[in-house]
């Protein structure tokens, strides 16, 4: 009996103290790695609403029920129902393949054009630099927000027009980035031994100082692609964006504005789908900056 009870307590202090171990662990586990998985994870999910909606969505986004108008957040409607009776997780859904092409495209766009214009004034320098950066001082003068929505209201609704209106807003931003980036580069020792041996100003250019261009520029598009979903989607909730059957995230905020006292929901999701998605990808981004440049990592 006694040889049993030694082997049963034995067990339950193994138990015991595994247990221990594994909250122990748990606690070791940095506060920075939770919220970048997470955030990952938020960005995952995200990316496949814009991408295979059909395949998350649980009904129609254009399917309207008059029996069930404005009906609370349930088991059949996670998100509820808005004021045509449509089912608001689902637009949600489909709605988030317009926010992600403003976000992203309008990235693609506005940081082509801003790493060519620091580029050309990076290297370039001289009275070609003077003219560029001058533009660049122009355009920093003026609001992003404002910037966007003047060129917006002056182009009309369209999608393309929203995408260029927030484009033109980071351009600055690049272009500054990408300059003081090859003005560091440009005169490095190892420059100066290739331009010494023969190579050519497109040789310099694009084997030696392009590449040290490339680690920033991602942080900054990372970055980038929050704020300018975040200002796409002021430019829906003022009036300015397209209105189509699914609309996007701002333009279902800004439609959901109106029934706050009656229906919660309608404005409220889409807001926090908006919060959660920038605060998700600006952590990737400080992630990311801390990974491809390890000096930022060093001084934290």
């Amino acid at each position: 009996m006694k040889s049993m009870a030694a082997v049963k307590n034995l067990a339950l202090d193994k138990h015991a103290d595994g247990g221990k171990q594994w909250r122990r662990r748990a606690r070791l586990i940095p506060l920075a790695d939770v919220l970048y998985y997470a955030a990952l994870l938020i960005v995952t999910g995200i990316g496949l609403c814009a991408l295979v909606p059909q395949w998350i969505a649980s009904y129609d986004p254009t399917e309207m029920n008059a029996d069930i108008l404005l009906q609370p957040p349930g088991l059949f409607h996670l998100f509820g129902t808005d004021y045509f009776g449509r089912d608001v997780f689902s637009v949600m859904v489909y709605g988030s393949r317009d926010s992600l092409f403003i976000g992203i495209g309008s990235v693609l766009l506005g940081g082509t054009v801003g790493a060519i214009i620091g580029s050309l004034a990076g290297y370039a320098g001289g009275w070609i630099d003077t003219i560029l950066m001058r533009l660049i001082d122009v355009l920093m003068t003026i609001p992003g927000l404002l910037l966007s929505l003047a060129i917006a209201a002056a182009l009309g609704p369209s999608l393309f027009n929203i995408v260029l209106a927030v484009s033109v807003s980071i351009v600055p931003k690049f272009a500054r980035v990408v300059r003081s980036q090859i003005m560091s580069v440009r005169y490095r020792p190892f420059v100066t031994a290739s331009r010494s041996i023969g190579a050519g100003n497109l040789h310099i250019f694009m084997k030696h100082v392009i590449p040290h261009t490339v680690s920033p520029l991602l942080v900054m598009a990372a970055i980038s692609i929050g704020s300018s979903i975040l200002v796409g989607s002021s430019l829906s909730f003022l009036g300015l964006g397209v209105l189509k059957e699914v609309p996007d995230w701002g333009t279902l905020l800004s439609q959901g504005r109106g029934y706050l006292t009656v229906a919660w929901w309608n404005a409220t999701f889409p807001g926090l789908a908006i919060t959660l998605f920038v605060l998700a990808v600006n952590l990737l981004g400080d992630r990311w900056r801390d990974i491809l440049d390890p000096k930022s990592a060093v001084e934290k």
